[in-house]
């Protein structure tokens, strides 16, 4: 039995819902979470609400019983609190820091109950997988993003070449241990699961146990089939989503679109994370949505004919997964440790070249079969990475491990 240590929503839950429903779950320890309600009040929320309700709603633990979750509510407010005040990235990082530590200084207090593994998350997990192997059980942590060092590398590197874009220069004091504690949550976890081969070369660059990663792509709901589209729309629709900012690679959607100005239209959905004159530079480019609540990114997806991740550094970016599901062509970088196939369901472009992602959309705006394979073939590859088939492959990963059902 194992107990799941998760802060936020991630995936909607998706790992603990998974062992829930292979009778693996002890129990599940989170920060908040929304409870389930009837739909006429969800849907009346959602339509009115403010924005920090409906992305509450977002956070309901679907398929798990309500009497295994154990949440910190309190904490997850005060968490809140600090980050929505953090003035500067040392102060940011402290909340983390400040998390990661009490999140599970409380796991710890209420207790493991019957379970003999846990299964904790990057920053957050270190103290409870300590604790974990020191009680002889089975200790699991998930890396959701390459290491903090190979980040920390392609930011600099980024910052430096786009210096008016970056809201703040000032140095993080605590960064450094931040990475330190990254590292030992390395050394305390018997598994390390990657959601990528980004992911675990990235562990192993920073001279981490690469012998304990195991490489766990991802998988997504699929509710319903999605019609592939007849034909896509001209000028062609790109959509980007996730935080626009330097790591998701903004300033190349920019130049794409300069590149192709007239010819293809540009959408942006995510918080703005760069500075105002930034995104004066994109607004004169590109459509900025700011953040879209997830009940309503949907929308976004069936408008577009071809998703644009340029990123520098992800984990396994869900969004690609999403895009393939609603049979869009994807074009991303090798670092977005996507599933996506070069040449089949999109394209894997270089990071940094923007010209090469604005010969790939032209390819897809002069060649309207290419595009229409691409999208049918985005569909079949999506429902090779659905959550039933994510649950299979991470499952059979964590037995091989040595979890048990006791």
């Amino acid at each position: 039995m194992v107990v799941v240590a998760q802060m936020g929503a991630r995936m909607h839950y998706a790992v603990p819902a998974i062992l829930a429903r292979a009778g693996l779950l002890e129990r599940l320890y989170t920060d908040i979470y929304a409870p389930r309600l009837p739909e006429r009040l969800k849907a009346a929320a959602l339509q009115h609400g403010p924005a920090p309700v409906r992305r509450w709603l977002g956070r309901v633990p679907a398929d798990i019983p309500s009497g295994k979750i154990v949440s910190f509510p309190a904490m997850g407010f005060e968490y809140y609190r600090r980050r929505r005040f953090a003035g500067t990235p040392g102060s940011m990082t402290a909340a983390h820091l400040w998390a990661g530590r009490e999140f599970c200084r409380r796991v710890i207090r209420t207790g493991l109950g019957n379970a003999n593994s846990v299964y904790t998350y990057n920053s957050a997990g270190l103290e409870l997988l300590e604790h974990a192997r020191g009680a002889g059980k089975l200790a699991v942590m998930e890396q959701t993003i390459a290491s903090g060092v190979v980040e920390d590398k392609l930011l600099e590197e980024e910052a430096s070449i786009h210096s008016q874009w970056r809201p703040s220069c000032s140095a993080d004091p605590l960064r450094s241990e931040f990475i330190e504690r990254e590292k030992s949550e390395w050394d305390a976890a018997d598994v390390i699961l990657c959601g990528s081969e980004f992911v675990r070369a990235s562990i192993e660059a920073s001279g981490g146990p690469v012998n304990r990663c195991r490489v766990v792509p991802y998988g997504i709901l699929l509710k319903v089939p999605t019609p592939c589209k007849e034909r896509p729309h001209q000028p062609l629709r790109i959509l980007t989503a996730g935080a626009v900012g330097l790591r998701k690679g903004a300033p190349y959607v920019m130049a794409v679109a300069q590149i192709l100005k007239g010819r293809a239209e540009f959408r942006m959905a995510g918080q703005l994370d760069v500075t105002l004159y930034a995104q004066k530079l994109l607004r004169e480019q590109v459509t900025l949505l700011g953040a879209v609540p997830r009940s309503e990114i949907h929308r976004q997806f069936e408008w577009a004919d071809v998703f644009l991740l340029p990123t520098l550094c992800e984990g396994s970016a869900t969004v690609c997964y999403e895009s393939l599901c609603h049979g869009l062509p994807v074009i991303t970088t090798p670092n977005a440790g996507s599933v996506v196939r070069d040449g089949v369901d999109g394209f894997i472009v270089p990071i940094r070249d923007p010209q090469a992602i604005a010969d790939r959309i032209e390819r897809l705006a002069d060649d309207g079969d290419l595009w229409a394979t691409m999208s049918a073939n985005a569909l079949a590859r999506a429902s090779e990475y659905t959550l039933e088939k994510y649950g299979e492959r991470l499952l059979g990963i964590l037995k091989n491990t040595g979890l048990t059902v006791s």
